[in-house]
């Protein structure tokens, strides 16, 4: 059972198209804009357009959602915490409106006090989210980390730790579950380079923290080496998990676990296409399903190609070239000679007004002495006009 996180821009419906194109089982989506923590309620018109699709497709036992970023039930500032728990609460309440199962998200960050504590209040914050939403299907599923800074869920022990408190304080063990991520196992340090690697690192969590309680994985290659602690998800098979025998890596333990198989296992990966301007989604299910039947994943994506032709716009690619204009609509660059507009004659010079030509006064008689340029003021005069010009 795969599928992939995918948008809902537009309307939440495009997801489920989008899905049912790249030929997946399942789908992973944002009920709300996950950088923003106020948002407007779920259309009726939508919920019961969606909520049909999903029973036409038979997925309602399957789906999944991720929680937005923003939340933080770790954190010891309490108008976050508060925040955090009315935004949870919003993504628990759309969820069950929408007949999604899963919920998954990412316990928190300690910053600024301890792991105890952090752990202590995801466990309060629970308390109050499974009060407000009684009787609710929703499952959340906390899930691993990279364990960067801060961050809590690097460890099994952790996530075991905190289940059983979140348990503690509500008494609702079917409502809260685990979500594995194959780059976050990595990066922290679970090794899934090899198969009998993965198979170790399974058998880890298993007895850590029961792998009946795993509700959802992530499969993400990882751009980060084991242990390197850096959460960049890399396609399957181009990574440090994958490459470069993708059938003796991890991801063969994983997808062949039967306690994996009927689960949702949702791609992370870059949404782009390829050279040849196949889309990244397909090959990468196609490699995923090609270690479940042994079959060849170019194969796989071929059977794809032949009910799902790749039209020339999917490829992510510089846009081509507008098509050169016919000769009647095209505007020549630079005009030939030939076709230049000839020049227009020179205006004849026009005799400039008597009233503006310079006319030889006549001589004054001897008896008027003439005056200085400075006595008559000429110079003044000119320098006026000439300023008057510049200006």
């Amino acid at each position: 059972m795969f599928g992939s996180h995918l948008s809902i821009a537009g309307s939440m419906l495009t997801a489920l198209d989008e899905a049912q194109r790249l030929c997946f089982d399942t789908v992973q989506v944002f009920t709300k804009n996950q950088q923003q923590w106020a948002a407007k309620p779920l259309d009726p018109a939508m919920v019961s357009d969606w909520n049909a699709r999903v029973a036409s497709l038979g997925w309602g036992d399957r789906m999944v959602s991720h929680a937005s970023y923003l939340i933080n039930l770790a954190t010891h500032q309490d108008e976050l915490w508060r925040k955090s728990i009315d935004l949870m609460t919003d993504e628990i309440e759309r969820c069950e409106a929408l007949g999604i199962r899963y919920l998954v998200h990412h316990p928190g960050s300690f910053v600024g006090h301890t792991l105890d504590t952090g752990l202590a209040r995801i466990a309060d914050a629970y308390r109050e989210l499974f009060g407000r939403t009684r009787g609710y299907q929703t499952v959340s599923c906390l899930e691993d980390t990279a364990g960067g800074g801060s961050t809590i869920g690097g460890p099994f022990e952790d996530l075991a730790r905190l289940r059983s408190m979140i348990i503690d304080k509500t008494g609702e063990p079917p409502r809260i579950g685990y979500c594995l991520d194959s780059c976050h196992m990595h990066a922290f340090g679970h090794d899934l380079s090899t198969r009998d690697a993965a198979e170790k690192a399974l058998d880890h969590f298993h007895a850590t923290c029961g792998i009946e309680n795993l509700r959802v994985v992530h499969l993400n290659d990882s751009k980060g080496a084991v242990g390197s602690r850096l959460d960049r998800h890399a396609h399957i098979g181009e990574g440090t998990i994958g490459a470069p025998d993708l059938a003796a890596s991890g991801f063969a333990a994983i997808v062949n676990h039967p306690a994996i198989i009927k689960i949702p296992k949702i791609l992370e990966t870059p949404k782009e296409d390829r050279a040849d301007g196949v889309p990244w989604d397909i090959i990468n299910r196609a490699r995923l399903v090609s270690l479940q039947t042994g079959a060849d994943s170019e194969t796989l994506v071929g059977e794809w190609l032949a009910t799902h032709p790749v039209t020339p716009s999917t490829p992510k690619s510089p846009k081509p070239s507008k098509p050169a204009k016919s000769a009647v609509e095209a505007k020549p660059q630079a005009k030939p000679a030939t076709q230049a507009k000839p020049t227009k004659p020179a205006k004849r010079a026009k005799p400039a007004p008597a009233s503006n030509a310079r006319v030889a006064k006549p001589a004054k008689s001897p008896s008027m002495p003439a005056k200085s340029p400075r006595d008559s003021g000429k110079r003044k005069i000119d320098s006026s006009r000439r300023t008057k010009r510049r200006d």
